[in-house]
């Protein structure tokens, strides 16, 4: 949106301080827009560091950028729904988790900064059993994207075009009572939209229905 030529440019660890500042009104915008529609989260994403800067240096950008989106969303009462994401600066939970750390470390409030956990890349990148990993983080976890995925290969795929097991994935949901979004994701399907909804609510439903009793 912000850069046609250039996916996801810029981010919050772009170099260029005037990119990030761009990305930051960017979020600050959605987050107004968030407050309008009642939305229950807005769901975002660290970048991808291009020019090879350290991960110190790296971090820092990241943390000065989201703090300032932090405090827009404790201003208008909006939750952030963080999402690690293959390849990008914060690609894992475990890297989720160290910024929580950094952010404890400087005495920032982060009570507005939850987690999205995508189904797919927990599968992608081998956080393993995923079921664990919802249950690990259920004090966090705002926003579920929810797509097939085959172990490696950071693939958005229609469900059973994948390897993950379905079954305990919704399980642990229901056990932890979560009741936040559960968004189908596959950005691939777009040509195909409608079949596409189809086929992902014909897949799922009997699954979330198996497990409420239905």
């Amino acid at each position: 949106l912000l850069d046609p030529r250039h996916k996801h440019e810029p981010t919050l660890v772009t170099p260029d301080a005037l990119g990030r500042a761009r990305r930051i009104d960017f979020l600050t915008r959605a987050i107004d827009i968030a407050v309008h529609l009642n939305a229950d989260c807005v769901s975002l994403w660290s970048g991808i560091v291009h020019d090879g800067a350290g991960r110190q240096d790296a971090m820092h950008r990241l943390i000065e950028g989201l703090s300032a989106v932090i405090e827009a969303a404790r201003h208008r009462q909006v939750v952030l729904a963080f999402e690690p994401e293959p390849g990008m600066l914060i690609d894992t939970l475990d890297r989720f988790d160290e910024l929580l750390q950094e952010f404890a470390a400087a005495g920032t409030d982060d009570a507005p900064l939850q987690l999205t956990i995508d189904v797919g890349h927990l599968h992608c990148q081998g956080e393993l059993p995923i079921a664990d990993k919802i249950r690990q983080w259920r004090s966090r976890l705002a926003n579920v994207h929810v797509d097939d995925m085959r172990s490696g290969t950071h693939e958005h795929l229609m469900f059973g075009d994948g390897e993950i097991d379905f079954r305990p994935v919704i399980a642990a949901l229901k056990e932890i009572g979560y009741d936040g979004p559960f968004s189908v994701e596959l950005s691939r399907h777009s040509h195909m939209g409608p079949e596409a909804a189809r086929r992902a609510y014909n897949y799922l439903r009997p699954l979330i229905d198996c497990r409420a009793g239905a």
